[in-house]
């Protein structure tokens, strides 16, 4: 391989209407970033939305891959706190540290924050990446990649529990209602599960996704598509919800969670809506309802979310559904649009798309 041919890599790019792999040169790291040589990268909702051009905060065209799990291979001359050759996953958000919500320990919120993956200059689908040091956390021990692949999805459900609960008891206690078991709905799950929740009902559309939500430890489920769903879900709460946790995020899912809460109840809102919706703002105020919006996750929520991985409590084998090479990007991105996936990884090594999760 000449040099020249050494310092071009690949590069997944979604078009409208396309997704292709392209060559582009690779990039060096800066004084305060590493170069990252991507294995695992996850295919998300956000990303499919995108792709579809549905998605209100990431433009057409970009460069996916958030969900990413790599392997240090250069660091610039500031970097401290990893080293060429550990195993990394990042934590996507970018922030300026400056801002008021820096300041104050919300970086998540940042008011000038960048996305990488999500309409950055640089995505994780791709040969290489650089990235700020400072976003890379390193793996645990014994952890495998395709476990590590789920690090990033876990953490949003671990912050959106942690907003919605108590500081100390958590979710100790409470009833539960998650609308969506798709594959963030199903975290969300585990989530609400290790925050202490008391009983945990879950509603979808499809009879699949109902099924895997009962085997990973829902209460009940319930039909989204009935007329009746929010008196259903009371019937098997017993009572109202204590929090309802909205992964689909549309205007009936707003209102069923409004309703399943009343009175004194949170809905937080975990998935990205597509567009605005309404809320019945005099039952708001005088059912005293709560309405929580939920962004991504801190660094504290990384922890969280790799010591549940670790524990055994979100397992590969049961949230990983299909795998692909890194050449076969457009067919990872077709799977998990067709609502029967719950994870769909892209893969750069060709062993990890038949290997033991």
């Amino acid at each position: 391989m000449t040099e020249q041919q050494a310092e071009r890599m690949r590069r997944v790019e979604v078009r409208p209407g396309e997704i292709v792999l392209v060559e582009v040169p690779r990039p060096e790291p800066g004084p305060a970033e590493a170069l990252v040589e991507t294995v695992v990268t996850g295919v998300c909702g956000s990303d499919t939305h995108a792709a579809a051009g549905h998605h209100p905060f990431v433009p057409l065209p970009y460069h996916p891959g958030h969900e990413v799990v790599g392997v240090v291979r250069a660091v610039g001359a500031e970097v401290t706190g990893v080293a060429v050759g550990d195993r990394v996953t990042v934590e996507p958000t970018l922030p300026c540290w400056s801002c008021k919500m820096c300041r104050t320990g919300r970086q998540n919120l940042c008011e000038n924050l960048v996305f990488f993956g999500c309409g950055y200059e640089q995505g994780g689908m791709a040969d290489f990446f650089t990235v700020p040091a400072n976003r890379l956390h390193t793996l645990p021990p014994g952890m495998s990649d395709l476990e590590a692949a789920l690090i990033e999805p876990l953490s949003t459900p671990v912050h959106a529990v942690a907003l919605a609960g108590d500081p100390v008891t958590g979710l100790e206690g409470r009833a539960v209602v998650i609308i969506g078991a798709g594959t963030i709905g199903l975290l969300v799950l585990a989530a609400a599960r290790h925050a202490g929740a008391d009983r945990v009902v879950m509603t979808d559309l499809l009879p699949s996704k109902r099924e895997r939500a009962l085997r990973l430890g829902a209460d009940a489920v319930v039909d989204a598509g009935r007329p009746d769903v929010v008196a259903a879900v009371r019937a098997e709460l017993g009572e109202s919800a204590d929090v309802v946790f909205d992964c689909v995020s549309v205007q009936p899912t707003v209102d069923q969670a409004l309703a399943m809460a009343d009175k004194a109840g949170t809905v937080v809102i975990v998935g990205v809506p597509t567009r605005p919706v309404t809320v019945p703002a005099p039952i708001v105020q005088d059912h005293q309802l709560r309405i929580q919006g939920s962004a991504t996750y801190l660094p504290a929520d990384y922890r969280v979310a790799a010591d549940m991985i670790s524990a055994g409590e979100v397992r590969a084998a049961d949230f990983v559904t299909s795998r692909y090479p890194l050449e076969r990007v457009a067919e990872a991105f077709a799977a998990s649009a067709g609502g029967e996936e719950v994870k769909v990884l892209v893969v750069r090594d060709p062993a990890l798309v038949d290997s033991p999760l």
